[in-house]
């Protein structure tokens, strides 16, 4: 099992980095994971940010030579691993970013004149990781949620991914937010995944 994880905080001292010292940590100890690549959009100084002008074509972003090593990193990867809070009911808008100049048509879809492109990174699998200062409940009822549909429908089945796994964690800055029973949730989840 090959595993992207895609970190996306800007500070190394937060939960969230926490949770992808959990992930890394249950991987190291899973007999099915073979290899694990970390990008960290920050750390990376990943600029997130679309541009389009008579150099830069919005029909060429699958071929632009900047996002060929990011590119590469999804087609080798098996699982995908996004590890992110939520902030104002979303992913960070650097992961946004990310995803916006990644998953570019003629690399991760294909339009092919039906209701529905062809995705084309079919095969993978995703787990989303994110965790918020809010009530769990929070997203489900207030914002219908928003955030699972954007992921899992909106990004994930749209390229042809159908195994979407979430782990929401709701009022995550709370002194009883019980953030060690979930950071060891996530370490033992990623110590016994098969695929």
């Amino acid at each position: 099992m090959k595993t992207l994880i895609i970190f996306t905080h800007p500070n190394h001292q937060s939960l969230s980095y926490a949770f992808l010292q959990q992930t890394i940590r249950g991987l190291e100890e899973n007999p099915h994971s073979s290899e694990v690549q970390i990008l960290d959009l920050y750390e990376e100084s990943f600029d997130p940010k679309l541009v389009f002008n008579e150099q830069k074509r919005r029909r060429d972003m699958h071929i632009d030579p900047e996002l060929e090593p990011y590119r590469q990193q999804l087609l080798w990867a098996e699982k995908i691993v996004f590890i992110y809070p939520i902030w104002w009911g979303r992913p960070p808008a650097m992961l946004l970013g990310y995803i916006d100049r990644l998953f570019a048509s003629n690399f991760a879809y294909r339009d092919n004149g039906k209701l529905l492109p062809e995705g084309l990174l079919k095969g993978k699998s995703v787990v989303c990781i994110s965790s918020m200062k809010g009530p769990a409940l929070y997203p489900f009822y207030w914002l219908h949620n928003a955030h699972k549909v954007l992921m899992k429908r909106a990004l994930c089945q749209f390229v042809g991914i159908n195994k979407v796994k979430f782990f929401e964690f709701g009022g995550m800055e709370k002194k009883d937010g019980k953030q060690r029973q979930k950071l060891n949730r996530i370490y033992r989840y990623f110590k016994s995944i098969s695929a």
